[in-house]
């Protein structure tokens, strides 16, 4: 076999393109992985028809592919893959609002709707009784809030926010609503109502 040229140790013709060289090199090699002589003596082959057609092309015989003579040109950047931005929640606001189950938001609504029955239907005590349904309903919300990761002062800041909130708009929301909508309510009535629905909202969706 040392008498062969490199054409006649790979097994390709000599005017074997470069495109049938290779395919038949990569062959060779897959086929021969576990030995190791003859696998010297493919590399060794294919290296000396390399330098066989550089000289051929720098005689002018031949024109060299491109991938010859500019290997490093195949070696493919590697692909950018773009990630599909996550919608997330800023971190205050994640850090804010809870995931809260059914009971956490059924159990405070049961309650605030017994509140503002009491408030929309209890005229007897007039604003005593909706006085005394606020401080009730605050009490609730500070209960509720102060059970899901026992901090009592953050509990005490929702609810007093809550309730400032609740009985400011809801006390500018009725200036602004007809009294045909909503009659035989007084301000007062409509905007503890409005607290309360507040009240729930905090106490079911804020930790």
């Amino acid at each position: 076999m040392s008498d062969q040229n490199p054409y006649e140790k790979l097994g390709v013709s000599e005017d074997a393109s470069f495109e049938e060289i290779q395919n038949l090199r990569t062959r060779l090699l897959e086929q021969n992985s576990g030995d190791a002589k003859r696998l010297e003596v493919i590399e060794t082959a294919y290296d000396a028809i390399l330098m066989d057609r550089l000289r051929m092309r720098q005689e002018g015989k031949i024109k060299v592919p491109e991938r010859i003579r500019f290997p490093e040109r195949l070696v493919q950047p590697p692909s950018q893959q773009i990630l599909p931005r996550r919608e997330q929640s800023p971190m205050w606001l994640a850090k804010m609002l809870d995931k809260p189950t059914v009971g956490d938001v059924v159990l405070p609504l049961a309650w605030y709707s017994g509140l503002s029955a009491i408030a929309l239907f209890y005229r007897a005590g007039g604003n005593q009784a909706l006085q005394l349904a606020l401080v009730v309903g605050v009490g609730i919300t500070v209960y509720f809030l102060n059970r899901k990761e026992s901090k009592l002062g953050r509990a005490v800041l929702w609810t007093f926010a809550g309730l400032v909130i609740g009985l400011v708009g809801g006390g500018l929301l009725a200036s602004f609503v007809p009294q045909s909508i909503l009659p035989g309510l007084s301000v007062e009535q409509f905007s503890t109502v409005f607290t309360f629905i507040l009240l729930w909202l905090i106490s079911s969706f804020f930790r």
